[in-house]
């Protein structure tokens, strides 16, 4: 069965991800390019499924037969996604019978569109805007070329909204929390774990966990070694990952004009969260 990391790009799916691994591994020196929980959709996730990858409805109408194949072992599994949990040809991204749990990571589209800026290389915060509004939204989710595959992401409230109403043990975990409270955000995720999978760790691993994955550490180590997730610019410069983290404040960053915009953009899902009033 499968536990889902599912986030619109940019929301801190990576340092979720690289805190499970931790604790996963009792703890072990932190390797950020040997993360274990690796991402679904990718290429060999088809094998013999699918002739065309880039074909929407080819792939969408197998997404879930992938899954039982990922599942006919029974064993738990993590896989990160940035697809939106979609319904088409009368199919679905996931469901209930292959998902075990559901760890929904969001975070303030004001401060996601700085990253957008940066990671997908966009022009100006105008094209960063167009991008996280565009319904057809999708992504190569893979830099390696043997595992690239396109994601359908939709729009930043689509996205939300799509996980939101995913029906089986859903915990939503905001990115802000995650900076101002981590203790109990992260304690969160481990209680699901706890709870739908058996996985039991000590408040001591939990502590080691959070300390080994503070932003300043993985942005050390990420100048030490690299990181394989890392993309490049229009020029072929490899870009900084870890880039901003707690610096991405969109009231230092964010023209007045793009912060209403997005505001207007997505004000019922932004009220629900709590990001304005």
């Amino acid at each position: 069965m499968i536990i889902w990391l599912a986030s619109y790009p940019k929301s801190g799916n990576t340092w979720v991800r690289l805190f499970l691994n931790s604790l996963l591994n009792n703890n072990e020196n932190l390797d950020i390019n040997n993360i274990q929980i690796r991402q679904f959709p990718q290429k060999f996730h088809f094998d013999g499924l699918v002739k065309d990858t880039n074909n929407l409805k080819e792939t969408s109408l197998n997404y879930i037969i992938a899954q039982d194949k990922i599942n006919l072992d029974n064993k738990i599994k993590f896989f990160k996604t940035h697809s939106a949990n979609w319904k088409a040809y009368n199919t679905s991204f996931t469901n209930l019978e292959n998902s075990l749990a559901v760890i929904h990571i969001v975070r303030d589209p004001r401060n996601i569109i700085t990253s957008v800026l940066n990671h997908f290389s966009k022009e100006n915060y105008a094209e960063a805007l167009e991008f996280m509004n565009n319904s057809t939204q999708r992504i190569w989710d893979n830099k390696n070329e043997n595992e690239k595959f396109l994601t359908l992401i939709s729009t930043w409230s689509n996205h939300y909204n799509s996980w939101k109403k995913f029906e089986k043990n859903n915990l939503l975990i905001s990115y802000e929390k995650l900076l101002n409270e981590p203790e109990k955000e992260f304690t969160k995720i481990c209680n699901l774990l706890s709870r739908t999978a058996n996985l039991n760790f000590e408040k001591d691993q939990v502590l080691r966990a959070i300390d080994k994955c503070k932003f300043l550490n993985l942005q050390n180590l990420e100048t030490e070694m690299g990181f394989i997730e890392a993309v490049s610019d229009k020029d072929g410069n490899v870009k900084k990952f870890f880039n901003l983290g707690p610096n991405n404040n969109w009231k230092n960053l964010l023209d007045p004009k793009i912060k209403l915009q997005i505001e207007n953009l997505f004000e019922n899902e932004m009220k629900e969260l709590g990001y304005i009033n």
